[in-house]
This record gives structure tokens, C-alpha cells and sequence, in this order.
């Protein structure tokens, strides 16, 4: 999606008027002055019996005499970045859904709030303006092709945030494609489609290498579908100025049935999104290559659907993984921290600074949490902390939990190395974040994101569609950190 932009440091009428017929007012939340429009404001705030301060919390929208539509919105500096994001959601969904061709920002305020206003709200409105996928047999998709910021003119073209709603939008393309337009294969197909576009390096290794090479966990997961087309996927970003190597690990399994132990139809319901966490890795990818951050990025994308049939893997097994662990089965819905298992393996031999994973991994993080949150849990302490920054920086809300050892305990087996889950329930979240740290080579530095947050009816912060994105945002957040 490519959107022009004009950026027009004073606020005129002629300009905003002849710019869009969608205008968005971002008011700094104690702003004095009178605007261009402050008569149309006041006389609807009088018909409604509404106070200006109200803007603050419920945004209002209204109708010009010439049939343009303005929303006004007022942001305090109080508000962190998911507040900003949630309340400019609220006032530019109105202009969005009538798909306008063209839409105008509209700053008012003092100068830092209308540079931080200006990024926040240009933002929302694009990555709400990208196209995503529709069977429907009317669907019609019309482009939002220009907008135009009123009130500030910044000395960039925003490309760092284009950079982001385009990993955020490939993100949600790719985790609401129904799981039958992306099996395994094809998704392989696409990946290799995007590493020829953005010139990254791209390695596949399939069922037959994956056996021989010993990776029984992934190689358990995979075997049960026909045909085998499982594999884990390599891509590189390796700029020549890289000053930090970071590994992206993504669950990508495309369809869970829950395989032997098969989920009730509710649960199975919406499964082709547990694929989700390989698409975050990606987004966080395709925009740190966009913006060309000097990092290199190892992307390990775990592809397979977990099906059932006369080779699935079944409770009481035991298996081989990667490196030399065998596991006992206990169930086989825990099947992403089994093909995760062994990507973690090959990703922490390449001995990078950092190991990023994304996974839709436990009903336990969103009992803790619910949808509106993602959790993260990590092998050392100040990346927790700064996790939970780069989400807030974000406007992608992180909690971080424990990664106590005395949790792993209870994944003692009496056959195994290593029990895959426990039936008792519980801390299921922490259990399978001591299962995966069991399997990172060389003591390499590991956050664990458990996307919680990945589907929510109605939206998220900045994102309005129920597949939200979450995490392209914190994780691209937390690259950039790491290299400051």
C-alpha cells in the first residue's frame, strides 16, 4: 500500500478544505486557541449538551455544510501510547469506514504535542487503511491514496512508520488467508516469494532433512499430515553495517486440530491463525529491512499444520529432539512448543545476541491476561524490563512473568528427559517457557512472547480489525532498543 503524503507546517483553509473531505482534528487537550472550524465544534458540543473536555475521553464527529466529515479528538499528555492509539482509533474509524480516497490530519496544540500527535495519529490511520483479505464475492477495496498532515510539518517522510504498517499489515494478511489458500506449501511459497522481493537470504529444511538430521520433535508434529510439507524456513537480512545480531523464532502452524487429542469444534474454531506468531516474525522483519536498520536478523519460521491420521504423534510417545533431548508426549495440542523446540535449537547455534520468539502458545497466558495483553518471558531479567518498555513505547501492552526453575519440575518424566506439558493445568504458560528454554544452545539471551493478544473482537489500540498484528510493533520497538 502506497500513500502519498503532504505535510503543510501551517493550518490553512484553502489547503485543508481542497486536501480531503475527511478531516481529523487532533486537539492538545487544554488548547485555548480558536481554530478554523471552533464554531462547528462548539454548536455540535451545544446540540449534545457536551463540554470540550468530553473530546478527551469520547471523540466526536459531524457533517459540513459542503458534505465533508470532521472528527475532532482531544489527546492530554497524561495518555501513554495505547491510550493515544485507542482514543484515535475512535475518532478515524467514522472517516475510514466510507473508504475515503483521500484524508486530511489536522494538528492543533503546542509544538511537541503536535509532532508526537502528528506520528501517532498518521499511524492509526494507515495501518487501518491497509487491505485484507476477503472471499466475499462483492467485495470491493477502495485505496486510501493520499493524505495530507496540517499544522507540522516533520523533517522525514514518516517512513519508519510506513515501515511498521507494512510489517503490521503482512502480519494480518497473512494470519487471516484461510488455512485452505495456506497449507504449508503454499506458505513456503510465499515466503520464498517475499525473500526474492527484499533480497533476504532464504534456506528450507523439510521433512526428509529434518529426520535425517535428528530434529524428532518438529519431524513428530509434521508427520501426521499428508501431504508432509512441514518445514522450518531460514531467512537472513544481513546488512554490511549490522552492529547487533538478532534471531526471530515464529510459530507457523497452519491449521491445529489438536491432532489425537482434537479440540471441540468452539476451540478449533479460528485455528488457522495459530500460525500467527511465524507472521509477526515476519512483519518485525520485512519493516526492520524496510526502514535498514543495521541488524542482522535470522528469521526461523516453524511451518506445519498438527492433523490427524494413521502417523500422528500420539500421547505416551517418546521422541528425539534436535539436541539429543528425548520428550514424553502427555498432549498433543501442546504441539507449538514441539516444533518451536527444535527451531530454538538451530537458532541459538547461530549464537546470536538475542533469540525473539512469537507464539500462540498457551490458553493459560490468556486466562491470566485475556486479549487485551501479550505476555513475555525471559531467560534474563533486564529484557524482561525492557520488553515491557518497547510494548509500552509501542502501544502494544507486554506483562512479564516469572522463568523460576522450580516450575520446571513439574515436567520431570519418568521415561524422558523431559515431559512435553502437564495435565494437571496451571501455570501452563511457565511450564512451556521452561520447556522451550530447555533447548537453547549456548546460553543465548531469549524472550518468549506468548501473543495472547493476537485475536480480539472489535480491535486493538491502534488496530481495528479483530486480527490485530501485535507484535510487529513491540518487537520492531525492541530491535531498535537493542541497538541503542
Amino acid at each position: 500500500m502506497a500513500v502519498k503524503l503532504a505535510q503543510y507546517a501551517d493550518i490553512s483553509l484553502e489547503n485543508l478544505l481542497t486536501s480531503a473531505k475527511h478531516i481529523l482534528f487532533v486537539l492538545a487537550k487544554n488548547i485555548e486557541e480558536k481554530h478554523i472550524f471552533s464554531e462547528v465544534l462548539q454548536t455540535k458540543l451545544k446540540r449534545i449538551n457536551g463540554e470540550y473536555k468530553d473530546l478527551a475521553k469520547t471523540p466526536l464527529t459531524t457533517d459540513l455544510p459542503d458534505g465533508s466529515m470532521v472528527s475532532f479528538v482531544a489527546l492530554s499528555e497524561e495518555l501513554n501510547m495505547f491510550q493515544r492509539h485507542t482514543l484515535l482509533l475512535k475518532a478515524i474509524k467514522p472517516l475510514l469506514d466510507e473508504q475515503p480516497n483521500r484524508l486530511a490530519i489536522c494538528l492543533l496544540g503546542d509544538e511537541a504535542a503536535r509532532e508526537a500527535h502528528a506520528c501517532a495519529a498518521y499511524y492509526v490511520v494507515t495501518v487501518n487503511a491497509a487491505e485484507l483479505p476477503s472471499r466475499k464475492k462483492d467485495h470491493k477495496f477502495k485505496p486510501l491514496n493520499n493524505v495530507s498532515i496540517h499544522g507540522y510539518a516533520a523533517s522525514h517522510d514518516y517512513g519508519y512508520v510506513n515501515a511498521r504498517v507494512a510489517g503490521n499489515a503482512l502480519c494480518r494478511q497473512l494470519t487471516i488467508t484461510p488455512p485452505n489458500y495456506l497449507t504449508p506449501a503454499i506458505y513456503r511459497e510465499k515466503v520464498a516469494t517475499l525473500a526474492k522481493e527484499h533480497g533476504w537470504a532464504h534456506e528450507a529444511f523439510d521433512m526428509p532433512t529434518l529426520k535425517a538430521m535428528g530434529a524428532g520433535a518438529f519431524y513428530a508434529v509434521g508427520q501426521g499430515s499428508e501431504p508432509q510439507d512441514a518445514a522450518i524456513v531460514h531467512l537472513s537480512y544481513s546488512p554490511k553495517n549490522a552492529t547487533k545480531h538478532v534471531a526471530l523464532v515464529g510459530k507457523g502452524i497452519c491449521f491445529d486440530t489438536g491432532g489425537h487429542n482434537i479440540k471441540p469444534a468452539k476451540y478449533m474454531q479460528g485455528m488457522h491463525e495459530d500460525m500467527n506468531g511465524s507472521a509477526v516474525a515476519l512483519g518485525i522483519l520485512l519493516a526492520a529491512t524496510e526502514q535498514q536498520l543495521p541488524i542482522k536478523l535470522d528469521c526461523w519460521l516453524a511451518i506445519a499444520q498438527n492433523h490427524i491420521g494413521p502417523l500422528a504423534y500420539k500421547q505416551n510417545d517418546v521422541v528425539t529432539a534436535l539436541n539429543g533431548m528425548s520428550i514424553e508426549i502427555v498432549h498433543t495440542d501442546a504441539e507449538g512448543r514441539m516444533v518451536l523446540a527444535d527451531t530454538l535449537t538451530l537458532a541459538s547455534r547461530e549464537k546470536p545476541d538475542v533469540i525473539l520468539d512469537f507464539a500462540t502458545l498457551t490458553g493459560s497466558m490468556i486466562a491470566a491476561l485475556g486479549d487485551r495483553m501479550s505476555g513475555i518471558i525471559s531467560n534474563r531479567p533486564e529484557l524482561a524490563i525492557q520488553a515491557v518498555n518497547a510494548g509500552a513505547a509501542a502501544g502494544e501492552r507486554i506483562v512479564a512473568f516469572p522463568y523460576d526453575e522450580d516450575y520446571e519440575s513439574d515436567l520431570d518424566s519418568d521415561i524422558a528427559d523431559i515431559k512435553q506439558c502437564t495435565l494437571e493445568g496451571g501455570a501452563d504458560h511457565i511450564h512451556a517457557s521452561r520447556f522451550l528454554g530447555r533447548f537453547i544452545e549456548n546460553d543465548v539471551a531469549w524472550v518468549h512472547t506468548d501473543l495472547s493478544s493476537a485475536n480480539r473482537k472489535g480491535g486493538l489500540g491502534a488496530v481495528q480489525s479483530d486480527t490485530t498484528g501485535f507484535g510487529v510493533g513491540f518487537g520492531l520497538e525492541f530491535v531498535k532498543d537493542l541497538l541503542a
